[in-house]
């Protein structure tokens, strides 16, 4: 296992809610950076790994309008299509009730981006977490909207992001649940696991691959308010990356710990290590797990850098050995 920082603490005032994505070039990470979360100068950054390290962070979207005025830029989402370019949605806006989605696409790795499209009215596209592959190459995509009430869908995209189909929203009033992953079990199963305001992580169902879905109800694991990622091993375990606290946060410096959890049939967790233990903010994690096999995390570290982690499948069985938990490089 190995921790790294992409870049220097402190390099940019505040840096958060970061996504990476694996392409023929290697890793790539993006995140939202400015004066503070929602300031007018907020842009995307991005960074990539070569064998040299992670380069210098680059401006790759910014949310300067036609009459000149900026608007922040918000949650990154990086998806590599198989064959295909990567793709980099990404939200802007005054805040994220009125915010929109938009999308660029690279065919270098990262290097170069496409001119920047602005989504169709009503779809945000990947909220916070990276799509799913569904049947044929559909992206499903993860997302929800604060605009009426905290509300969770799947937006979908059978063209990488031309045109686009809605889901009803998944969960009634009394949850109030955002940000998305989904998990594809075996036998057309998926799984949808969200943020919430209600005290633990949220869950909701489809036995048919997505048609039609149960209700959505708790899981086993709390949940401060703070954003989640989970991702499917190829071992066929889930993998899950969240802040192991019931708290509600008050403040965005208290998101800790940080925390790893496994399930083999997503309704019983394993939690297996700690990432981050100390006071401040360790939080809005993404996972990936490359072609080789190894697992790769980012996530904030205290709004001042953005923290990388990477380690391979046999780390998460080693961490049921007390003596190995949480052990970081």
């Amino acid at each position: 296992m190995h921790a790294e920082l992409i870049f220097p603490e402190g390099l940019f005032p505040a840096n958060h809610a970061p996504t990476v994505a694996e392409t023929h070039a290697g890793l790539v990470c993006a995140w939202f950076s400015g004066a503070r979360e929602g300031h007018a100068d907020v842009v995307i950054r991005a960074a990539r790994r070569t064998g040299a390290g992670w380069t210098d962070p680059v401006v790759v979207a910014e949310g300067v309008q036609p009459d000149g005025s900026r608007l922040p830029c918000w949650n990154p989402v990086l998806f590599a299509a198989d064959g295909g370019p990567l793709l980099l949605f990404y939200k802007v806006g005054a805040e994220c009730s009125t915010w929109w989605g938009m999308l660029t696409r690279s065919q270098d790795g990262g290097q170069t981006w496409s001119p920047h499209v602005r989504l169709p009215a009503g779809v945000l596209g990947p909220i916070k977490n990276k799509p799913v592959a569904g049947p044929g190459g559909t992206l499903l995509c993860p997302t929800s909207c604060e605009a009426e009430g905290w509300r969770i869908r799947i937006q979908s995209t059978s063209d990488l992001g031309e045109t686009w189909t809605s889901s009803a929203f998944l969960n009634a009033n009394d949850w109030r649940a955002i940000q998305p992953s989904i998990l594809l079990w075996p036998g057309g199963r998926m799984q949808l696991l969200s943020r919430t305001d209600n005290g633990c992580i949220s869950q909701v169902w489809s036995t048919d691959g997505g048609k039609t879905f149960g209700p959505m109800t708790a899981t086993e694991l709390p949940n401060p308010n703070s954003g989640t990622d989970a991702a499917m091993l190829q071992d066929g375990r889930a993998l899950l990356v969240y802040n192991h606290a019931r708290r509600k946060v008050e403040t965005w410096g208290a998101r800790s710990p940080l925390n790893l959890a496994t399930s083999s049939d997503g309704q019983r967790w394993e939690p297996l290590m700690t990432l981050e233990s100390q006071p401040g903010e360790y939080s809005y994690p993404a996972v990936i797990q490359g072609r080789d096999g190894r697992i790769h995390v980012v996530y904030t570290y205290n709004r001042k850098s953005i923290k990388y982690v990477t380690l391979l499948p046999q780390d998460l069985d080693a961490a049921r050995n007390p003596a190995r938990a949480g052990a970081v490089s």
